[in-house]
């Protein structure tokens, strides 16, 4: 025998892990089944709806994530600037777009078309935007307007001394930006061999270049360590932002910057900085530092974290072709929310695994449908909310007046009578005979006719039955057809356990009748058809008893309205109110079913006079009983009465 072992919970273990509860998995699903829906549209329910009290299904975590972007990008606001950018970007777009639709020619249409294919990043946007040739002078300038801006933030990013003097970085504001650059990178140049400058060289660069120096440096040390914190300050930034996001950065300067000596003239001086002050932190985290880069690194992380809350989001909507759970990064989800809500995706992930490793769907045909057990599992869900009301009889069989069958044993006897089935107590007949006194000399026992004791056994037969379910338009307009089919399931599910010597057939009608076996009827819905053919039903349900002669036999005839239909050859009649020939034809298989043996029982739904005076003389012609149900009571009242009968 395997050992027990327990340990006190501390979080981190998961009860569903080794088996979801298959119970309530079909619980969950057994309300959509029973409307109608199918066994992937259920389970896509259920699965955007959880299991409330176990895990949180995709609508709840995507609502998690929503409220999160939605706090996040509240608490950006304008301050993010690569946010600011894409927005400015999507005016631009739009504006000459409105220009766009009011002009009525190819050349409109093709220039729609290449706005429309834009990429999604925003450096190759503004690349592409620098080459087309725009024909809304608003937008034209907007754009322009924004690469100006763009050029002064890079710089203002890496240099702010620098920046301040762009206001308008035309292109002899430009050269003589690389030629200060170039000048400066050949001072930092000698510094970095040790051969100078002189005192005299840097006062000359100043005179040349001071205007990119509002703060005027009166050393070239304290120009260096200016520059050298602010080139810190900004490898820091990007040292701590993601591969992706140092990938957008340098695109974007490249891009705005459109000028390969420019920037390798930054980049040379960025990596002079840093082998001239080697003290300074250039790789470290952002977590507590200060300085004017530390908002645009809450921004730009906040930004990244919007870009992730977005794509989850999509994720967990599920909207989209070929939409999966797979599409769901587990790790991202559980850094934007927490564990739980990675083990609540995990439980996601693992219902429909659960439902056909338990036998109760299986996949056809790329469709999901439910097994014969899965069907059972329907059923007893409807069955035990009926049994929250009755209690089950012993399993097996029904009870009848009469004794001496082929039953269990009751313990008791009686002196055989002619007729009887021979089945002796022999201990009770030796007995009487030695009371007799019929034993012989030799010590025989002489056996009368009047010692005879036939041992009691209770007599048990089988049934069949036939539930008839109307199917018409008015079932469900009417609100009966759910509590029908949770009744016939409930039926089902007991007969099958708790009766397996009985039969049962479910015959659904409507314009037509017709044999529906339990898996169909867990995932269809009511037939949008005029018609109800209780004669047909009646002739089919004759047919199927009589395959079962050694049974009781017996139709549930669950209706909401008289017949309106009838068939003619292979043809449906229908008229409304009901012809006379219907009604005739009605009662005619009616009474065959009667002259069979057969007992009715009619579960009437409606009160109309109409059914009413049709129901009243059916029970009479068929010596059956009517019961006046609500739908809502139909599986308790047919339960119960199978079980007591």
């Amino acid at each position: 025998m395997l050992p027990n072992r327990y340990s006190a919970w501390d979080g981190s273990q998961d009860p569903l892990s080794a088996e979801l509860p298959l119970d309530d998995l079909v619980e969950q699903l057994s309300e959509d089944l029973l409307n109608g829906w199918s066994v992937d549209e259920s389970l896509e329910r259920l699965l955007r709806q959880g299991m409330p009290g176990r895990f949180s299904g995709l609508d709840q975590l995507r609502a998690r994530i929503e409220h999160m972007r939605q706090e996040a990008a509240a608490r950006l606001g304008t301050n993010g600037p690569i946010a600011r950018i894409r927005e400015r970007v999507e005016e631009i777009v739009h504006t000459e777009q409105m220009e766009l639709s009011v002009m009525d020619s190819d050349d409109a249409r093709f220039r729609e078309v290449a706005l429309d294919a834009l990429p999604d990043s925003l450096a190759e946007t503004l690349s592409e935007l620098k080459g087309y040739e725009f024909v809304s002078e608003e937008a034209r300038q907007a754009f322009d307007d924004l690469l100006n801006e763009l050029r002064r933030d890079i710089m203002d990013r890496m240099f702010r001394e620098v920046s301040e003097a762009m206001s308008d970085p035309d292109p002899e504001t430009m050269a003589a930006l690389k030629d200060m650059l170039a000048d400066l990178n050949g001072l930092l140049d000698q510094r970095q061999a040790g051969t100078g400058p002189s005192d005299e060289e840097f006062a000359a660069f100043m005179t040349k270049h001071g205007e990119f120096f509002p703060e005027n440096p009166t050393t070239l040390d304290e120009l260096l360590e200016a520059l050298a914190k602010r080139a810190a300050a900004f490898s820091r930034f990007m040292a701590n932002l993601s591969p992706d996001q140092r990938a957008e950065l340098d695109d974007l300067m490249n891009v705005a910057m459109d000028d390969l000596d420019l920037a390798f003239q930054m980049d040379h001086l960025g990596n002079t900085l840093r082998a001239l002050a080697p003290g300074l932190d250039w790789n470290g985290s952002m977590d507590g530092a200060g300085g004017p880069t530390d908002g645009l690194g809450a921004a730009l992380n906040a930004i990244e974290d919007l870009s992730a809350m977005e794509n989850l989001e999509r994720a967990l909507g599920q909207n989209y072709p070929g939409a999966s759970l797979a599409d769901v990064d587990p790790e991202e989800l559980a850094r934007m929310l927490d564990g739980e809500a990675r083990r609540d995706l995990e439980r996601l992930k693992k219902i429909e695994r659960a439902l056909e490793r338990a036998g109760v769907v299986v996949r056809s045909s790329g469709r999901l449908e439910l097994t014969p057990r899965g069907v059972r599992k329907l059923g007893e869900q409807a069955l035990s909310k009926v049994f929250e009301h009755i209690t089950v009889d012993r399993p097996g069989s029904h009870d009848v007046p009469s004794a001496g069958g082929m039953g269990e044993p009751t313990g008791t006897s009686r002196p055989w009578k002619y007729g009887d089935t021979f089945r002796l107590d022999l201990q009770r007949t030796l007995g009487n005979a030695v009371v007799r006194g019929g034993v012989s000399e030799g010590g025989q026992i002489q056996l009368s006719p009047e010692d005879f004791e036939i041992a009691e056994y209770e007599t048990k037969t089988s049934v069949a039955t036939v539930l008839l379910l109307d199917m018409s338009r008015s079932m469900p307009l009417r609100g009966h057809w759910l509590g029908a089919k949770r009744m016939a399931l409930a039926l089902h599910a007991l007969i099958t356990t708790a009766y397996p010597e009985d039969h049962l057939e479910i015959v659904a009608f409507s314009d037509y009748a017709r044999v529906m076996s339990p898996a169909d009827l867990g995932q269809v819905d009511w037939e949008p058809v005029y018609g109800t053919n209780m004669e047909h039903a009646f002739n089919l349900a004759g047919r199927i008893l009589a395959r079962h002669r050694d049974a009781t036999k017996q139709v549930l005839l669950v209706t909401d309205g008289e017949p309106t239909a009838h068939l003619e050859g292979d043809e449906v009649f229908f008229q409304w109110p009901p012809a006379r020939r219907t009604i005739d034809l009605t009662f005619k298989e009616a009474m065959r079913l009667a002259r069979g043996g057969v007992t009715m029982n009619i579960f009437m739904l409606e009160q109309e006079p109409g059914l009413v005076a049709f129901v009243d003389r059916l029970a009479k012609i068929v010596h059956g009983r009517v019961f006046a149900a609500r739908s809502e009571e139909l599986g308790d009242m047919i339960v119960r009465d199978y079980l007591r009968k």
